[in-house]
């Protein structure tokens, strides 16, 4: 897509920007002290965000996936409301997966 890479460490800043939103979200969900039914999809999802980061080739369909699943799972919980819209933008970063 044309990005450029960041100086010095080589890693894709759409990457790095996933990397950061699903860390943002991880620690959110850690420290609410509520719990909800579906919070270990919630964390799983991340964990499977975060590999794909880690990875460097994130699968775009398989993002696009997890971040439906996370917010499905968190639903309405105001409290990470921000943390959930980053990782949103972050997934966006990588636009739309080729037709086939």
């Amino acid at each position: 897509m044309g990005q450029k890479r960041l100086t010095g460490s080589g890693e894709d800043p759409r990457v790095a920007e996933l990397r950061m939103a699903v860390s943002r979200l991880r620690r959110e969900l850690a420290a609410l002290r509520i719990d909800f039914p579906d919070r270990p999809i919630a964390e799983d999802e991340l964990a499977a965000l975060d590999a794909m980061a880690v990875s460097g080739v994130p699968e775009i369909p398989r993002m696009r996936r997890s971040l439906l699943l996370i917010a499905g799972a968190i639903g309405s919980v105001s409290a990470v409301a921000a943390a959930l819209r980053e990782v949103r933008n972050a997934v966006d970063l990588f636009g739309e997966p080729p037709r086939g």
